[in-house]
């Protein structure tokens, strides 16, 4: 267990729209679990290990609900067309790589080495249906010290037949990869059908009991698309909504859900939704990139529903949850200006608190300096930003303007579940 004192001046959020500041104090770590602050360091705590950043901004580790590992070597390429024809032109192809163990070693590499890099500590991620490759991403994510889920896809239909195993192969390779991630401590399997329309009805109920039995979590996509969703009208007719398509199937309110998008999801589905405590992962940059839309994200936080930050890789072309939060502000605004709805936009609080406190809250007690909390803090250095003002700003100020300016910059530190992440 790892326990050690950090001195300096901290950022988290008190709730959805207030962050707290505590400047010049101690936070005590005991036993990789947040402890507290502390003025003075009292005697008991006197002989462990200090860092002082004082000079720097210290925030609760973030959280992507929302990453396809393998994509990662196209991010920022072929952003011209929507989701479906990219899918068919370039993800597919480039996921279909990843029957070769050697290519996936190498690609996951450069992913894990340039998330470690990142102010995320919390990931949900999409591998492919590929078992062994799914296996060496999880492997590399738990020697890197990164903590989350990774989920080996599922799909049995409507893909290249390179990417397509037939349902029961689907489901026997599925709990295979299920009994040999045991051995990860930190990176844990999530049920994973690509969505709807790659998945059959026969294969998406049995993951629903796979799901119940083996008490795993879940990953998908939801109404992304306007093509997508008229989609799964014809492929789901029994179902009421696209919602309801993975609710029947028993997908939904068991253990914890996460479900990416959400662009189109409104009245009776953000009822389902809460109901069913699913967690919407937002990817705003994804969202503009392949002209998907704008999620409406103050109806959906209003609404009661969890809602947390996704970089969406390779949609998005940024891995910084710190990016997703800017753009989620910015995308939030057009929506005011643009939409006939009476919706609110986004504020960089808000913002903040999706991908720190609300989005860590699929992992557990992640994303804030509380008591009992996992130890996942982030250390950011703002130093290269040249302003005359730097003297006159709050500690929140400087937070956001590092946001705006230096979010896909490497952080200065970081520690996951109270262990500090080495170069």
């Amino acid at each position: 267990m790892d326990s050690f004192i950090i001195h300096g001046n901290f950022v988290h959020s008190k709730n959805r729209f207030v962050l707290e500041e505590i400047n010049d104090m101690n936070l005590v770590v005991l036993n990789n679990k947040i402890d507290g602050f502390y003025k003075t360091i009292p005697e008991c705590f006197k002989n462990l290990e200090y860092y002082d950043y004082s000079d720097k901004i210290i925030i609760p580790g973030l959280s992507d609900l929302h990453v396809h590992a393998p994509q990662y070597q196209f991010r920022g390429l072929w952003m011209d067309m929507e989701l479906l024809p990219w899918l068919d032109r370039h993800t597919f192809p480039e996921e279909s790589k990843y029957k070769n163990l050697d290519y996936a070693n190498k690609a996951y590499d450069i992913f894990v080495e340039d998330l470690k890099k990142s102010a995320t500590t919390r990931v949900c991620a999409f591998a492919t249906i590929h078992e062994e490759a799914t296996l060496a991403l999880m492997k590399k994510l738990e020697a890197a010290g990164l903590s989350g889920f990774v989920g080996k896809v599922n799909t049995d239909r409507n893909a290249p037949d390179i990417l397509i195993e037939e349902s029961d192969v689907s489901i026997k390779n599925t709990l295979s990869y299920i009994e040999k991630s045991k051995e990860f401590k930190n990176i844990k399997p999530i049920i994973t059908p690509r969505f709807i329309p790659t998945c059959s009805d026969y294969l998406l109920k049995e993951l629903g009991k796979i799901s119940k039995e083996y008490k795993l979590p879940v990953q998908s996509h939801l109404s992304e698309n306007l093509s997508e969703i008229e989609w799964v009208k014809e492929l789901v007719p029994q179902s009421k909504s696209y919602a309801d398509a993975y609710n029947i199937f028993g997908l939904w309110g068991i253990n914890k859900t996460v479900m990416a998008h959400c662009v189109y999801s409104y009245e009776s589905e953000l009822e389902l939704l809460q109901n069913k405590n699913v967690f919407v992962a937002h990817c705003p940059d994804s969202n503009t990139n392949l002209t998907s839309g704008v999620a409406r994200v103050t109806a959906l936080l209003d609404s009661g529903v969890n809602v947390g930050l996704g970089s969406d890789i390779a949609g998005g072309e940024d891995i910084s949850i710190l990016s997703a939060m800017k753009n989620a502000i910015k995308v939030s605004k057009l929506n005011k200006r643009l939409s006939h709805n009476n919706d609110g936009s986004l504020l960089f609080p808000e913002a903040f608190y999706l991908a720190t406190k609300m989005g860590g809250q699929f992992f557990g007690n992640v994303g804030a300096f509380i008591k009992g909390y996992d130890a996942d803090i982030v250390v950011l250095d703002d130093s290269s930003i040249k302003t005359t003002l730097k003297s006159e700003l709050t500690l929140k100020e400087r937070l956001e303007q590092y946001v705006y300016l230096k979010s896909s910059d490497c952080v200065f530190a970081k520690f996951v579940k109270g262990r500090k992440i080495e170069d």
